[in-house]
């Protein structure tokens, strides 16, 4: 299988190991969604079944928690849990001071409600979502109400954005998210001056559910390579 994967997923899936080895018995984990989380998904269920590790999950989309009952992976809701031990989950950008900008899978409000829970959150990337400056390769998601989408669409183009309502590939009709809600990109042309401000303004804004900065939560990163090492960032 090795010889049959691309450079990248070959990143993808030393980093998705590597978090996978981290786990220890009887952990509370948050599982991330997305095609990095996947190979993690995919190495922990192994361990379930192998090594008869006992473990709970709680998935972040419903493309997670399927592949995690496919797995062997039992899963709880945070109605169940207090809190996570670990959860680990894919990034777009990797800012050096750890900030993150995700979203492109339209799960991060409930991957920042997870990731929030953790005492420790794992990021899995490869070599191209490190960035120097948040937003200088890939828009902010943004989950808005479908009847504000206009209003917020107007009000990130005042502040200088380029947005776009992000549009289904194999339907008619805007993106819809697992609460019903539809997704706005927002490119922020030279990258985002000051991420911290902009949450907040975002975060304000009526008819938004919450956006795709992920500003100090992240406590880990784990780097993929394509000859299978992993570099391993940690949070001072």
């Amino acid at each position: 299988m090795q010889e049959t994967l691309s450079a990248a997923d070959r990143a993808k899936k030393a980093a998705g190991e590597k978090v996978a080895a981290m786990v220890e018995p009887g952990m509370r984990l948050g599982l991330g969604t997305g095609s990095t989380a996947a190979w993690a998904i995919r190495a922990l269920g192994r361990r379930v079944r192998e090594e008869g590790l006992r473990v709970v999950g709680v998935p972040t989309s419903y493309a997670a928690e399927q592949l995690a009952r496919a797995e062997g992976i039992p899963l709880v809701t945070l109605a169940d849990v207090e809190a996570l031990d670990l959860a680990f989950d894919g990034a777009d950008e990797v800012s050096p001071e750890l900030n993150l900008i995700k979203g492109r899978g339209a799960a991060h409000t409930r991957e920042k409600v997870v990731a929030s829970l953790a005492r420790r959150f794992v990021v899995l990337v490869d070599e191209s979502k490190l960035v120097d400056r948040l937003g200088t390769r890939w828009p902010v998601p943004i989950e808005v109400l479908p009847m504000a989408a206009e209003p917020v669409l107007r009000q990130l183009r005042r502040m200088g954005a380029e947005p776009v309502l992000r549009m289904g590939k194999c339907k008619d009709g805007p993106v819809v998210t697992d609460q019903g809600f539809w997704v706005i990109d927002a490119r922020f042309p030279g990258g985002i001056d000051d991420p911290h401000a902009l949450a907040v303004t975002l975060s304000t804004m009526p008819g938004v559910l919450d956006h795709g900065l992920f500003l100090g939560l992240a406590t880990d990163v784990l780097v993929g390579q394509a000859d299978g090492q992993v570099r391993h960032i940690r949070r001072p």
